[in-house]
């Protein structure tokens, strides 16, 4: 069985979770802030907060920035649920942008058209989520400037891509956005089981996210209306408590010290399947100059028009031979739930459901061998 994701736990990662289990501090102690200054340092960015996961953290950003009631969030159609679940835990609005067909991010050219609609009709969006599908970055610095034009906010919903670059700057270091959200997961770049983390350069936002994320309780004296003593706190806001314990923190904080090295293996991969299926009737993954992905996912897209069988034909070929090809993702809207209760229906973003109707991601990780790529590979070449 050739999975399309998995994580990599090593005997010193292993060891790193025992210290924890044999010490003081299961959770609130020393080691969670080292994981947080680990990520902050990689990214060249200020602030750093673990979460239990990037859901969490997506929904903490959301409340950072004050999203509620009235407000609109835009996010990209072809996303995981969370992208867009994080706006309406807030009570806020949805909607979604459509893709670029080569890039599978958000198109900015249906964005600037959508703002420019938006604008005319009084219903600008607050917070626009761009994902950076696959782990290759948006065009951030297009999006920046519109963000100046039209008054949003920005949250890069980065869950797939710790470890990539844009512009040569580290995915995370929030140059062109108000907060960062990575995800943990334990088919991502790096693992805690479960678990993420939002990064900010804003000191105001990080002191937000730092209160939201433990219930909304706090110590500091700064923010406190009196001290009875040193066994005293305050809540001071309705926060949750999306903590991550110290033994994902170990976990996480190991992980880091390989970072770099699962990113060059993703490329040697990458570079493995452009080589060997550039001769089949599918669209291989681009890569920009601007950006550096971390590489998550590596997804094809398949030319129906010169394949005798159907898409799900394919998939379903696939997984009998024990490749558990996967598929990243229905267009969000498509959910019987945003169907049913937020009335979106087919046909809002094209270029996105044209996409779900012909991606498959194949497997993809850092341990994934040369012979089991191999074996990838001939199935494709066998199915098309």
């Amino acid at each position: 069985m050739i999975p399309y994701g998995r994580q990599d736990i090593t005997s010193e990662d292993i060891e790193e979770v025992v210290k924890v289990l044999n010490s003081d501090f299961l959770t609130q102690g020393p080691v969670l802030p080292k994981f947080e200054k680990s990520i902050s340092i990689y990214c060249g960015v200020s602030y750093a907060y673990a979460m239990n996961s990037a859901t969490s953290a997506l929904h903490i950003a959301c409340m950072a920035l004050e999203v509620g009631r009235g407000d609109i969030v835009w996010t990209a159609a072809n996303t995981f649920a969370a992208s867009s679940n994080c706006a309406l835990y807030c009570n806020a609005s949805i909607d979604f942008v459509d893709i670029d067909p080569v890039s599978y991010n958000i198109s900015i050219s249906n964005l600037k058209s959508k703002l420019q609609l938006a604008e005319t009709e009084g219903c600008l969006p607050k917070v626009l989520i761009p994902v950076h599908m696959t782990g290759q970055s948006c065009e951030m610095s297009e999006i920046f400037e519109l963000s100046k034009k039209y008054g949003f906010k920005i949250i890069e919903d980065a869950s797939h891509a710790i470890g990539g670059k844009y512009l040569n700057n580290p995915i995370g270091c929030c140059k062109y956005s108000d907060i960062t959200v990575f995800s943990f997961h334990p088919v991502k770049i790096i693992t805690t089981g479960e678990g993420g983390m939002a990064v900010t350069n804003n000191e105001n936002l990080a002191q937000k996210i730092s209160l939201l994320r433990s219930h909304g309780i706090t110590r500091d004296s700064n923010l406190m209306s009196k001290e009875d003593g040193p066994w005293y706190y305050e809540q001071i806001d309705l926060g949750y408590n999306y903590r991550m314990t110290e033994i994902q923190g170990a976990l996480g904080l190991s992980q880091m010290n390989r970072l770099d090295e699962y990113i060059k293996r993703r490329h040697d991969i990458a570079n493995f399947y452009n080589e060997s299926l550039s001769e089949l009737p599918l669209q291989i993954p681009k890569q920009f100059k601007d950006s550096f992905s971390s590489f998550h996912l590596y997804v094809i897209r398949l030319n129906l028009s010169m394949i005798e069988s159907s898409h799900k034909d394919i998939f379903e070929s696939l997984r009998k031979d024990n490749i558990l090809v996967n598929l990243h993702y229905m267009p969000v809207y498509l959910h019987p739930y945003y169907k049913n209760n937020l009335g979106f229906k087919s046909g809002h973003c094209p270029e996105a459901e044209k996409y779900y109707s012909e991606a498959i991601s194949i497997p993809m990780f850092p341990t994934l061998s040369n012979e089991d790529q191999l074996v990838v590979v001939n199935a494709l070449k066998k199915y098309l």
